[in-house]
């Protein structure tokens, strides 16, 4: 089966990839979606809201400072300011297109508050702002003209002749489908999937990675793993989120005692409350979020799943955990989000555009999704789309294995060391030329050997100290494994 014409692909049906082929309009193009349009998303998972500088008392420059610092020094600052000053836009976007975002009795939005941010800016809709923004989006993509969605249609391989993208291969239901194109657009999410711990789809195991890195383009950032202190530990996998909203009302953390004990500190940045709440797990301890004092009505969606699982947030803490949640690193790409490899693009959590650094801050994710789908759309909009007869041979590319999770939790987690990154490496080198997660966190192994320090959410006990020198990107891609004796 062969696709009729040449477009533009996008491959992955999230905010990012939604809003790439919007922004594409009038322009046919293919939207690959791997299972039906709207299902298990991270985009449609996202609880807390949209970062923007929309509120009186806010600006562009806090917002983006903000960021900065969280990023602890990796943030491409042109680029940050670039995706926040868009914050209004993606708002305004999403109002018109029927989004109903919460708001005040005057009518103006109602802004949350968020781990880090220095004013409420967080749009949301209540607790299940990911799935009113996937609500419009889908709307919108069914409604648009331009836009051939093909569901249960996973992107398997890419075919790439003198470093350019020239078709797409992917597995449907009826078959294996050829796509020829000299342009595609990544926005298959992260890799919280390969951790036994995750308040990720389990399918998110970074495959768009691995088909960026198998066609030869570079990674940037691989080590930067976000893991979310709250995670609801009720023995789900994947596990529920508590949103930092929660705590940005009024919810604190305590241990089995009943005491405090992040010493104001439960909104500081993600990274430092992690290893906060990781530290009391090593001490035989548990962490919970108190939550008694906050409104039920806030966040409908969360207490709901706490009931369900037989804690009432209302009358009883909340047991939480740190899980993996989002990947700061991903495809490197340039100020029009295209990778290394040209016409290869991608957007999203799959991107590593530079914005969030060695540590996102909160709810800049559906921020970046929207505003760099817009950008790809952008770069590719005016583009002659060719065709060429290669096809590259169909490569599956399965779920993370329960090998692949654990290896990643043992070794991947909150506390990384040199011991324990080699022992990763050398149990997932023999899996990685056949296994597009295994070939994922084998990337990200050596992407956390080679940084000898600590900074963000990239730590290591072997070097707790953060090191100035080592303030840059890191880059990593399939010949670094070959030069390294580490053939995938």
């Amino acid at each position: 089966m062969s696709a009729p014409h040449a477009s533009p692909v996008i491959i992955g049906a999230g905010a990012a990839g939604l809003m790439a082929a919007l922004c594409l309009a009038p322009r046919p193009v293919v939207l690959l979606c791997g299972g039906a349009l709207g299902v298990e998303t991270a985009s449609g998972w996202a609880q807390g809201g949209i970062a923007a500088a929309v509120g009186p008392d806010d600006d562009f420059a806090l917002h983006t400072q903000d960021t900065l610092s969280a990023g602890a020094g990796l943030c491409d600052a042109a680029v940050a300011r670039r995706i926040i000053e868009a914050g209004p836009w993606v708002i305004e976007f999403l109002t018109r297109h029927g989004a109903d975002f919460g708001r005040n009795a005057d009518g103006t939005l109602a802004l949350g508050l968020e781990a880090a941010h220095a004013r409420r800016r967080i749009v949301h809709a209540k607790d299940a702002t990911g799935a009113e923004v996937m609500r419009v989006l889908i709307n919108a993509a069914r409604a648009a003209k331009n836009i051939t969605i093909s569901e249960h249609t996973q992107a398997a391989g890419l075919a790439v002749h003198d470093n350019r993208l020239c078709a797409v291969n992917a597995a449907t239901p009826a078959g294996p489908l050829t796509i020829p194109t000299d342009c595609a657009v990544i926005a298959t999410g992260g890799v919280g999937g390969l951790f036994a711990h995750t308040t990720n789809p389990l399918h998110a195991t970074g495959a768009g990675l691995a088909l960026a890195a198998r066609a030869g383009a570079n990674l940037r950032d691989m080590e930067f793993v976000q893991f979310h202190p709250t995670a609801l530990a009720c023995g789900l996998d994947p596990m529920p989120l508590v949103s930092e909203a929660v705590r940005g009302e009024g919810a604190v953390f305590i241990d089995n005692a009943g005491a405090r004990f992040m010493q104001g500190g439960d909104l500081a940045a993600r990274d430092i409350v992690a290893r906060a709440v990781a530290a009391k797990y090593a001490e035989d301890d548990s962490v919970f979020l108190d939550a008694r004092t906050v409104s039920p009505e806030k966040f409908p969606g969360i207490f709901s799943t706490c009931r369900a699982q037989g804690i009432d947030p209302a009358t009883q803490p909340i047991p939480v955990r740190p899980a993996a949640h989002y990947h700061m690193g991903g495809i490197a790409v340039n100020a029009d989000c295209e990778s290394s490899v040209a016409g290869l693009f991608a957007c999203g959590e799959a991107a590593a555009t530079g914005l969030h650094g060695a540590n996102r801050l909160a709810s800049n994710s559906l921020l970046e999704a929207m505003v760099t789908g817009r950008i790809a759309a952008q770069a590719i909009s005016g583009r002659t789309i060719h065709t060429s007869k290669a096809t590259p041979a169909l490569l599956q590319i399965p779920e993370a294995s329960p090998l692949v999770r654990e290896i990643c939790s043992q070794y991947l987690g909150i506390y990384r060391n040199a011991r324990g990154l080699q022992s990763a490496i050398a149990q997932l080198r023999p899996l990685a030329a056949h296994s597009g997660p295994a070939l994922v966190a084998l990337l990200m192994a050596l992407s956390a050997l080679r940084r000898r320090e600590s900074r963000g959410a990239h730590t290591r006990t072997d070097f707790p100290g953060t090191d100035a020198a080592q303030a840059i990107s890191s880059t990593i891609n399939l010949s670094d494994l070959t030069a390294t004796g580490l053939a995938a």
